[in-house]
């Protein structure tokens, strides 16, 4: 069976967050928010390899004790998510036909559960795939206006989560222009190469920290799992 390897591209500002300290930094239940994340991908038995790729100048990475045994520091981070994934799969040498599992630095609550379905779901397909949820809410489409120019059936509509997975040989291959500003994730690059990623269902709980008040909720989600 081929290497099951998760890459964590965290060279990111999080400019959206508005905080001094990138956003996968800050204190959440009494560690970095990335502890978190590096956490469900370090206990999973079938993941032989984690690999964080940093930006080359990252300033708080080594302040912090990162106990994982598994974990590697790639400090190949661009300026770009694609670029960074990019930098971190060729720093990873991996064969062409281990799997890489990309995953947010920022989806912090990532279940053992739902990642499990998808190394399941995805060992033996011949493209790879990704987490994703079914859109369940209605969806509008504003105009330049900020008013409602029309709502989008969302009948096969889902949200693409992480992580993402892929055999390193093919996703290489589909990074090899990471600066196209068509790749927004890694689903989308192996698109653009004609494949056509499958959707394994993830969970509500696995959003992406993006603004202030969703520390709160990533906390409360943290919590009830301890309990």
């Amino acid at each position: 069976m081929s290497a099951c390897i998760a890459l964590v591209p965290a060279a990111g500002h999080g400019s959206r967050f508005g905080a001094a300290t990138p956003k996968q930094y800050l204190p959440l239940a009494g560690r970095p928010l990335l502890a978190h994340t590096l956490d469900v991908l370090c206990r999973n038995a079938a993941i032989s390899r984690v690999a964080v790729v940093i930006s080359p100048g990252d300033e708080w990475f080594d302040s912090f004790d990162w106990p994982q045994p598994k974990l590697e520091v790639l400090r190949v981070g661009g300026p770009s998510r694609a670029e960074s994934v990019a930098g971190g799969l060729a720093a990873l040498a991996a064969d062409a036909d281990d799997w890489v599992l990309v995953h947010d630095a920022a989806r912090c609550c990532l279940s053992d559960n739902a990642l499990q379905r998808l190394i399941d779901g995805l060992q033996d397909d011949a493209v790879g795939g990704l987490l994703a949820q079914p859109v369940a809410d209605t969806v509008k489409r504003a105009s330049p206006q900020g008013r409602v120019a029309a709502t989008v059936p969302r009948d096969g509509l889902w949200l693409a989560q992480t992580p993402q997975m892929f055999r390193a040989g093919l996703l290489a291959e589909a990074l090899h222009d990471a600066a196209n500003p068509a790749i927004t994730d890694e689903a989308s690059a192996i698109e653009l190469l004609g494949h056509a990623p499958r959707l394994v269902e993830g969970e509500a709980q696995n959003f992406k920290v993006t603004w202030p008040q969703d520390l709160a909720l990533a906390g409360a989600i943290l919590a009830a799992h301890k309990g």
